[in-house]
């Protein structure tokens, strides 16, 4: 029983689970500005991550012929057969309905289209289509991949304003970065499974220019929260010293002969920089 409760647990790819509940937290507590609701932060929390949950669920059993060809992803529980794909399928169905529900008891009508859009352009537009077929698959992964945040936010303002947009931008922005590092470790792999990544199609000089362009963006967009009057001086200088290390990173990039080592410290430092992100917005409306 034990194994089986792991082996569908790891169908919800919990790092990019909690990654994204993580987000989902930090929009909403930024839009309350201390006005919070426990109903309905649980309501966006526990409804979002529910459905994104179950992107992840039928993305493994979409996947399940590439990930058995890549070292990182062939002992996946579907691939591995800890897991049949016809209770994959179910277990997301189950778990979409479910948040799908939370969303419609708890939130708003913006929320649940918010959570619908994410669902069918993760599900869909980006791991049926766009992945497999274009470079532009990361820009669609990552529209999908800003959504929670936004989710989060819209919960509690229950409106698209100029917070929102600033928030989704940040959040799509970094994506780029982040997943362009894993791409250029993870190069061989990527190729072997035949997947049209922006290394592999266009090279690594074109995909370093957009990893510096893009966290040049995400240091812009998180920046300007201050500047539209969102939070105080203190996120603003905690996310300057982000920002600015991250890009003296991706500048790093340009001059190093080992682009592996390189980008494993760029993906990690992303990380780092998300997490720090998220707990600045939660608290930056309260600091000075």
């Amino acid at each position: 029983m034990r194994d089986s409760i792991k082996a569908y647990y790891s169908l919800t790819k919990p790092g990019v689970l909690y990654g994204n509940a993580l987000t989902v937290a930090a929009g909403y507590f930024l839009a309350a500005q201390g006005n919070y609701s426990l109903s309905l932060f649980l309501g966006v929390f526990l409804g979002s991550s529910l459905i994104i949950a179950s992107a992840c669920v039928i993305n493994n059993y979409y996947d399940q012929d590439i990930d058995a060809i890549m070292d990182r992803t062939k002992e996946r529980a579907i691939v591995s057969g800890k897991v049949k794909g016809h209770r994959a399928v179910i277990f997301s169905i189950a778990l979409g309905v479910i948040g799908l529900a939370l969303l419609i008891l708890l939130t708003n009508t913006l929320v649940v289209i918010l959570g619908i859009i994410g669902f069918i352009t993760y599900v869909y537009l980006y791991g049926v289509l766009s992945k497999r077929l274009s470079t532009h698959g990361t820009l669609v992964g990552s529209i999908s991949g800003a959504i929670p945040i936004l989710a989060g936010y819209c919960a509690a303002s229950g409106e698209i304003d100029i917070g929102a947009v600033i928030v989704f931008t940040i959040l799509f922005a970094w994506q780029f970065p982040e997943f362009y590092s894993i791409a250029i470790y993870r190069f061989k792999e990527y190729k072997a499974a035949n997947i049209p990544l922006l290394p592999i199609i266009k090279g690594m000089r074109r995909t370093k220019i957009e990893i510096l362009v893009y966290t040049c963006l995400f240091a812009a967009s998180s920046l300007s929260l201050t500047f539209f009057g969102y939070t105080g001086i203190t996120y603003l200088i905690v996310m300057a010293i982000v920002s600015t290390y991250w890009i003296w990173l991706a500048i790093k990039g340009y001059f190093t002969d080992d682009d592996d080592r390189w980008a494993r410290k760029m993906f990690r430092f992303s990380m780092i920089s998300i997490l720090v992100l998220c707990i600045m917005v939660s608290v930056g409306p309260l600091l000075p």
